[in-house]
C-alpha cells in the first residue's frame, strides 16, 4: 500500500510543465523542499532546454501526452517511480483557442477538449486508485476566470473550463470520504506565450469579416495591458497553489481566483455565491454528507 509523505514534504505531479504556470510551481514548490515531478509532450525539441532546467532545481522530468492513454499511464508510473508515491496531483496541462465560434470545426473543438477535459479525466484515472488506496491526497484543476463566464471569440475555451469545473466539483464530493481534498485555481489572463499558442479555426466567412479583423488588435492590445500589471505573472498564480497545497487537509478552499488585474473580484463573488446555492441544491438531494465531508469553503 502508499503510504503518503510527512506533511513537510508531499510528492507532487504536475502536468504541462513546459507552461508558464506549470513552470513556476514546479519551481516554487521544489524550492519549498517538496519532490516534484513535472510532465512533458517531449523532452526533446522545443522542451529540451526546459526540460534541463527543471531537471536543475530538482525537478524529476517525464514524458506525458494528456490526449494519449498509453502515454499517461506509462508517465504516471513513471512519476511513482521517481517519487516513491504521490500525495498532490495538479491536472495543468492546457490548450487555448479563441475565433469566430462558427467557424470551429467539430474536430478543432474536440483537440481543445481533448487535452482540458478529457486529458484531465484520462490523468485521473491513472493516480486516483494510488490516492484512494492510500486514504489521502489532493487534487488541483487549472481552469479560469473564463472558466465560469463565457465571452466572445473565446468560446470553446470557456466552454472546456466549464466542463472541467463540472467534472472537479463532483469528483470533490466522490472522493472526499477517501480523505482526497480538491481544489480549482482560476487564474485571469497572463501575458505568457500562453495566449500566442492558442487554437484559431481554419475556416473563414466573410460574413465575419469585421470580427476576424479586430481578433489579432484586441489580443495584442489585452496582452499588452497585462504586461503592465506587474503582479499578474505566472509566479502570483503558482505562489497561490503552493499555499493551498500546503493548507492543512480539509482546510483548503475549493475555488480559488488567482488575479491580480481586477477582473477576478467578479468572479470571486460569484463563486461564493454559487456555493451557497450548490449547498442548497446537495440538502436537497440528501448529498449534505457528501459536501460537508469536505470542510473547505465551496
Amino acid at each position: 500500500m502508499q503510504t503518503s509523505a510527512p506533511d513537510a514534504t508531499k510528492r507532487v505531479l504536475i502536468t504541462g510543465a513546459s507552461g508558464a504556470i506549470g513552470y513556476a510551481t514546479c519551481e516554487l514548490l521544489a524550492a519549498r523542499g517538496h519532490r516534484v515531478a513535472g510532465t512533458l509532450r517531449a523532452r526533446d525539441g522545443k522542451n529540451a532546454e526546459v526540460a534541463r532546467a527543471l531537471g536543475a532545481m530538482g525537478v524529476s522530468v517525464v514524458e506525458m501526452d494528456v490526449t494519449d492513454d498509453g502515454s499517461v499511464d506509462r508517465g504516471v508510473g513513471a512519476a511513482l517511480e521517481a517519487l516513491g508515491g504521490l500525495d498532490v496531483v495538479f491536472n495543468n496541462a492546457g490548450i487555448g483557442s479563441y475565433g469566430v465560434q462558427e467557424l470551429f470545426s467539430a474536430d478543432e473543438m474536440h483537440r481543445v477538449f481533448d487535452v482540458n477535459v478529457y486529458g484531465v479525466q484520462r490523468v485521473m484515472r491513472a493516480v486516483l486508485p494510488v490516492l484512494r488506496r492510500q486514504g489521502a491526497g489532493t487534487v488541483v484543476y487549472t481552469s479560469s476566470l473564463i472558466g465560469r463566464v463565457s465571452i466572445p471569440f473565446y468560446a470553446t475555451y470557456c466552454a472546456s473550463k466549464w466542463a472541467l469545473e463540472a467534472i472537479a466539483q463532483a469528483y470533490r464530493a466522490e472522493l472526499a470520504r477517501f480523505g482526497v481534498d480538491s481544489f480549482i485555481v482560476e487564474p485571469g489572463a497572463l501575458p505568457t506565450p500562453f495566449l500566442d499558442g492558442m487554437l484559431t479555426p481554419r475556416d473563414q466567412s466573410d460574413d465575419y469579416a469585421p470580427e476576424t479583423a479586430a481578433l489579432e488588435p484586441s489580443l495584442r492590445g489585452m496582452i499588452g495591458w497585462l504586461q503592465t500589471v506587474a503582479d499578474q505573472r505566472p509566479e502570483m498564480v503558482a505562489a497561490i497553489v503552493a499555499d493551498v497545497i500546503d493548507a492543512p487537509p480539509g482546510e483548503k478552499p475549493f475555488r480559488v481566483v488567482a488575479d491580480r488585474s481586477g477582473m477576478g473580484e467578479g468572479i470571486a463573488r460569484y463563486n461564493e455565491a454559487l456555493g451557497e446555492v450548490t449547498r442548497g441544491i446537495y440538502a436537497a438531494n440528501g448529498m449534505e454528507q457528501m459536501l460537508t465531508l469536505n470542510a473547505g469553503p465551496t
